[in-house]
């Protein structure tokens, strides 16, 4: 069996009972940096047998574990912090672990954009989650143009080196909205800040971090307008056609069928 264990993204004692008993009942374990996760299993008097598994050996190394199961070894991959595979790697593992047929599951626990989005304020019902912004200015311009008109709270994440650049680049792409910068979440100097994109944040520039950027506004088009013109509205907007459609429908109590016809040439 392999495991996907979740481990702490700041203070040590947020890992679950069951992460620290899985830990120790493995063979081997597999993170992306020996050292700095020897500071955690040692906290925990975990000591087992590691092996180095990021994002430029994934492949290679990937294979390896596929040996190792099929050998017959219990495996746990756990990230620097937080979620494997979750802006980490771990998902062409997961494809290769599928297409051998072999078992594997999830052992849960702190994931850093989640608890950035609740100390955010920032509407949660729904939410986008991007990760990293890509590192080229053409893909990373061509990123953003897509998601500007995603219609919930956007969520990224960003290292320190990056952090002016990514909140410019947001800026040049979504226009000006409200954001929070989180960092060291669940250590003692935790901080969020709120800002306008146009402004940037202020203070010393450390830490990782997570970006929570507000949904665009929508004006709400006149209650004079068809029902085709509304949901053309909606559409031009950057609401879904689907989206649109449903909208409209449920404010104007008209079954979906009815205006789907609408939705056809747009």
């Amino acid at each position: 069996m392999l495991y996907f264990v979740a481990t702490p993204i700041g203070n040590l004692k947020d890992v679950t009972y069951r992460a620290v008993e899985v830990l120790n009942s493995v063979d081997e374990i597999a993170c992306e940096d020996t050292r700095h996760s020897l500071r955690f299993l040692n906290a925990y008097s975990i000591k087992k047998p590691l092996f180095s598994y990021h994002k430029f050996n994934e492949k290679e190394c990937g294979e390896k574990i596929i040996e190792k199961l099929k050998a017959g070894k219990d495996i746990a991959v756990i990230s620097d912090a937080g979620m494997p595979v979750i802006s980490d790697p771990g998902s062409v593992l997961i494809k290769l672990l599928i297409e051998e047929g072999l078992k594997f599951t999830v052992i849960p626990g702190a994931s850093a954009f989640t608890c950035a989005l609740v100390l955010s304020g920032f509407p949660s019902d729904n939410f986008c989650f991007l990760g990293f912004l890509p590192q080229k200015n053409r893909e990373r311009t061509e990123f953003l143009n897509k998601a500007k008109n995603i219609p919930t709270t956007t969520i990224f994440y960003s290292a320190p080196h990056d952090l002016e650049k990514d909140i410019k680049s947001i800026y040049e792409a979504f226009g000006d909205r409200r954001a929070a910068a989180v960092k060291e979440i669940t250590k003692i100097h935790e901080k969020t800040e709120f800002f306008r994109l146009k402004d940037g944040v202020s203070g010393e520039i450390k830490g990782e971090y997570v970006l929570i950027i507000e949904p665009p506004e929508i004006t709400e088009p006149d209650q004079e307008l068809s029902a085709e013109e509304e949901i053309k509205a909606l559409i031009n907007a950057g609401i879904d056609k689907k989206e649109a459609l449903k909208t409209v429908a449920r404010k104007r109590n008209l079954p979906k069928s009815s205006l789907y016809k609408y939705t056809i040439d747009n």
